[in-house]
């Protein structure tokens, strides 16, 4: 921040006092110049701490912790459902996370096995995957299915990823010269025993549900769910399979130009619709600690643009494009927009939910980050958004 003419004529002052006066020192010209431009440039050098303002906060559920899981897709798109309950009823209900990773995992095994292993299977996921399960499955609360077995309190898939991971690798290998079927039972019951069994029934606030008769209760309508990005290498207003490693349903994306992505983020906030997030957060200016998350103009500011605002890149629809084609951008966690902020100089800023708990000693904002509109134009890779968040003129365009 450069000083105004009354801070360079104090820091003058002071120097002339200290130099000449305090010290009774004799300086070259020369010296003295140079001891300026350093005080100078100490002075320039502080930057501002983040000072926010909350414009729009939008109503969710406490942020919790997906542990040790790769399931970032499942916690952020049930916290979005959450909200969406929350709007379409006014009801505030703590759905299962884990329901759904239970339900998704036997068809990552089919994906896997009848593609001969030539197909990814890892713990990741998209919001889609989400509403599939839920479109087949329904939905339950969180108190009939928690996806821990007993005296567990977090979660912690290292140990089935890896007993899954061998079982479809020797059912691939087919050591027996003839597929068995029984691959399906087998992933099933690791299934049932690491994560739960499953629900055909159970009471809520003292009424009976089914998972199916419990979604139609929370109003949720899974065809009412779109999907957005935004990338030059597909025709633009057209649906197409976004190419990235965790989309392994083959999930189809409608294509929108950058600005109007940004614009229906807006517009879903401002009426009262939150936004589910796939986003890159391998970024250096990406911290949960630190609770922002940002795109200095210059790189060397990375870290220190974590503690206070620098100036940030203007992030165009061609140099998203470069980045997520050279591999700077990458697609691996996905989080839940709730509301907007701006800092004291008036950028914007978006208040995401994230799903690593909100550990004061390790993580800031009380689980959330704040992501700088420069951050979201570029690291966005999709959204998941209720049809009718759309601007107008653009779901025109989409036929929806």
């Amino acid at each position: 921040m450069t000083p105004s003419h009354t801070q360079w004529r104090s820091h003058f002052n002071l120097l002339s006092n200290t130099v000449w006066t305090a010290l009774d020192l004799t300086l070259t010209m020369k010296q003295f110049n140079l001891f300026f431009l350093l005080l100078f440039t100490i002075t320039i050098s502080a930057q501002e701490a983040y000072k926010f303002t909350t414009e729009i906060d939008l109503e969710t559920t406490p942020v919790i912790s997906q542990g040790v899981t790769g399931t970032c897709w499942s916690f952020s798109s049930t916290s979005f459902l959450e909200s969406e309950i929350m709007r379409l009823t006014g009801k505030n209900i703590d759905l299962s996370e884990m329901y759904q990773v239970r339900h998704t995992y036997p068809l990552k095994a089919e994906n896997y096995i009848m593609r001969q292993g030539k197909a990814q299977f890892s713990e990741g996921g998209l919001a889609h995957d989400v509403l599939n399960s839920v479109a087949h499955y329904g939905l339950v609360p969180e108190a009939v299915f928690t996806g821990l077995n007993e005296n567990e309190t977090t979660y912690n898939h290292a140990e089935m990823v890896a007993v899954l991971e061998a079982i479809l690798k020797t059912y691939v290998d087919n050591p027996g010269r003839k597929l068995s079927s029984k691959w399906r039972e087998v992933v099933a019951n690791v299934l049932d025993i690491y994560i739960g069994k499953e629900v055909t029934g159970f009471t809520y606030n003292g009424k009976q549900y089914t998972p199916q008769s419990f979604l139609a209760m929370t109003k949720i309508i899974p065809s009412d769910y779109v999907h957005l990005t935004s990338f030059t290498h597909a025709p633009f207003y057209s649906k197409f399979i976004l190419n990235i490693p965790d989309n392994w349903s083959n999930g189809s994306f409608y294509n929108v130009p950058l600005n109007q992505m940004m614009a229906t983020i807006d517009n879903a906030l401002l009426n009262g619709f939150t936004v589910e997030l796939d986003c890159d957060v391998s970024e250096r200016s990406f911290s949960a600690k630190d609770g922002v998350a940002v795109i200095p103009e210059n790189n060397a500011n990375k870290v220190k643009a974590l503690q206070g605002i620098y100036p940030e890149k203007h992030i165009t629809q061609e140099f998203r494009q470069a980045e997520f084609e050279n591999y700077n951008t990458t697609d691996d966690h996905l989080m839940h927009i709730t509301g907007v902020l701006r800092d004291q100089n008036g950028t914007k800023y978006y208040k995401v939910k994230n799903s690593w708990g909100n550990d004061k000693s390790r993580i800031a904002n009380d689980g959330y980050v704040y992501f700088s509109e420069a951050y979201m134009r570029l690291k966005a890779i999709s959204i998941t958004i209720h049809k009718d968040a759309i601007p107008k003129k653009t779901s025109k365009k989409l036929n929806l």
